[in-house]
């Protein structure tokens, strides 16, 4: 079965810093792209950021490039957000989402996580 499970959301003043993990299990990681996908309040989803198979070839979105960085360890199958100089419009929850492909390939989710909220406000 394959499981995504994020971790690390949480509150944080605008211009702080937050790392999201994503634990991955029932699958081999090392194999698919991965990516990062937000859902604000009240809007559709935005796809964030992806990182390839191999970790080798990142992708970001224009709103977010610059202040995050995604990275994926395939020894402990987990891909990791770090995002630096948040901003309130940051505020959402976050998704960690498989590819069926070893590069990012839009729309190409077979699955995602649950999500972690991440808040960003003084």
């Amino acid at each position: 079965e394959v499981q995504l499970r994020e971790s690390g959301g949480g509150l944080v003043q605008p211009g702080g810093s937050l790392r999201l993990s994503c634990a991955a299990s029932g699958f081999t990681f090392s194999f698919y792209a991965m990516s990062w996908v937000r859902q604000a309040p009240g809007k559709g989803r935005e796809w964030v950021s992806g990182i390839s198979s191999g970790g080798y070839s990142t992708r970001y979105a224009d709103s977010v490039k610059g202040r995050f960085t995604i990275s994926k360890d395939n020894a402990k199958n987990t891909l990791y957000l770090q995002m630096n100089s948040l901003k309130p419009e940051d505020t959402a929850i976050y998704y960690c989402a498989k590819h069926d492909t070893p590069n990012v390939t839009p729309g190409r989710y077979d699955y995602w996580g649950q999500g972690t909220q991440v808040t960003v406000s003084s």
